[in-house]
């Protein structure tokens, strides 16, 4: 970051976004380190950190740091990569990283259907439990199908609004 954008930034404001968009994603079940990191990588100018630039942004070890990324790469938020000549780890957030972990979540959904198709056959679809699985099989089936529609809308929307990137 070149001095002028330094000097341009006010970190208290920066930090009190990070603090607060991490509390809104807690709020909706998110732990709240990787809500934190999350944050503050959101926030970066380059949307890439290193584990001691976010220890010392948000006052937090490195193993809080290293807990919260391994969370995040799960859940399809950050990617790790090497710097150049270096062995140390940076990590990033994508611009389309909305996109990519709700498109990542595909599998998920493939998975709890598989699931539940094994548990009506297991209970009978005409038992009241396996009545009960197949609706909720029919609603993750449904959520597969919109989820697929809406990304694809995201995609010409997001093409018309941010050519540039």
């Amino acid at each position: 970051m070149t001095e002028l954008s330094k000097a341009a930034r006010d970190e208290e404001a920066v930090s009190r976004f990070v603090e607060r968009f991490a509390a809104q994603l807690v709020e909706a079940g998110m732990q709240r380190m990787p809500a934190r990191v999350f944050g503050a990588l959101l926030a970066s100018d380059s949307g890439v950190m290193t584990s001691a630039e976010l220890g010392e942004q948000l006052r937090i070890s490195p193993a809080a740091v290293s807990g919260a990324v391994r969370y995040l790469a799960q859940q399809h938020m950050v990617t790790r990569e090497r710097e150049p000549g270096s062995r140390r780890e940076r990590y990033r957030v994508h611009n389309n990283q909305w996109y990519e972990a709700l498109a990542n979540r595909d599998s998920l959904l493939k998975r709890w259907e598989d699931a539940l198709r094994e548990g009506v056959d297991s209970l009978g679809s005409t038992s009241p439990a396996g009545r009960r699985l197949a609706e909720t099989l029919a609603f993750f089936e449904f959520i597969q199908v919109e989820l697929n529609d809406m990304l694809e809308r995201w995609r010409v929307h997001r093409e018309q609004l941010f050519e540039d990137d």
